[in-house]
């Protein structure tokens, strides 16, 4: 068997052979990791909506389609470079923190005092920009609030417009880098809330707690190459794109 082995030809086979058997191996585990990213998605309560996954989904629209609002450039870097970092580094204190048997990636933000500031900032950062880009969508005139969520703005803040004035204070008024929130608390009120850095209402270390409906992302990177220090107008522009019927959904899955 040695002599046979140690042939050329038969040595070719063997290698041959070998090569083939790893990359059948690459393969599935390649389509493994597919499949557990899949699987990386839960439901919201009374919902057939996903949460966010462990791992970035695709935009779901073009880089310009935000456009005058929000241009292609700040887009392409907000999405491929910063928030893209947020979801490879969730990985990384994932793995570091062996928390894989966590569900969703709202369980290890509701329970955030048990892991690093590694998982902290990058768990936020991943979920609030995952949320971010899904409540946004190309310009329309008659972009506004309906239905259920319309009247349980108008009951918490008098109207719409009210709502708006409130929101866009906190916005701009976090000092640095952070987020402005509607979200709903524990006592199924709508507030108005900001967080610093990539905190968000889910977290057990933030000022407030609840479901998050609607958020804006205020740190420089995310307005700055268009609006530069005019954070105010970048705030205001921002409503023109707002998906209210993502934000429906939330509320009505909370």
């Amino acid at each position: 068997m040695n002599q046979k082995f140690n042939t050329p030809v038969s040595r070719k086979f063997f290698l041959g052979m070998t090569a083939k058997g790893s990359i059948a191996v690459a393969v599935s585990m390649g389509a493994f990791g597919s499949f557990l990213s899949s699987c990386n998605h839960t439901l919201l309560p009374g919902s057939t909506m996903p949460t966010a996954g462990f791992g970035q989904d695709p935009l779901p629209y073009a880089y310009s389609a935000l456009e005058p609002i929000i241009d292609a450039r700040t887009m392409e870097l907000h999405y491929s470079k910063h928030a893209a970092g947020y979801a490879t580094k969730l990985q990384e204190a994932v793995n570091e923190e062996n928390v894989a048997s966590a569900k969703s990636v709202e369980t290890i933000l509701k329970n955030i005092t048990r892991y690093s500031s590694k998982m902290r900032n990058n768990a936020g950062g991943h979920y609030n920009h995952d949320m971010f880009w899904k409540s946004m969508k190309a310009s329309s005139k008659s972009n506004a609030p309906q239905g259920t969520l319309k009247t349980a703005i108008e009951k918490s803040f008098t109207s719409v417009d009210q709502f708006k004035t409130a929101f866009n204070e906190a916005a701009t008024t976090r000092f640095g880098s952070g987020w402005a929130w509607l979200y709903v608390d524990s006592n199924k009120n709508l507030k108005i809330g900001s967080t610093p850095n990539q905190d968000n209402p889910l977290m057990n270390v933030s000022a407030f707690q609840g479901f998050p409906l609607l958020g804006i992302d205020v740190w420089e990177h995310a307005y700055y190459l268009k609006y530069q220090n005019k954070r105010k107008e970048y705030i205001e522009n921002w409503w023109n794109v707002v998906n209210w019927d993502y934000v429906q959904k939330r509320f009505d899955a909370a």
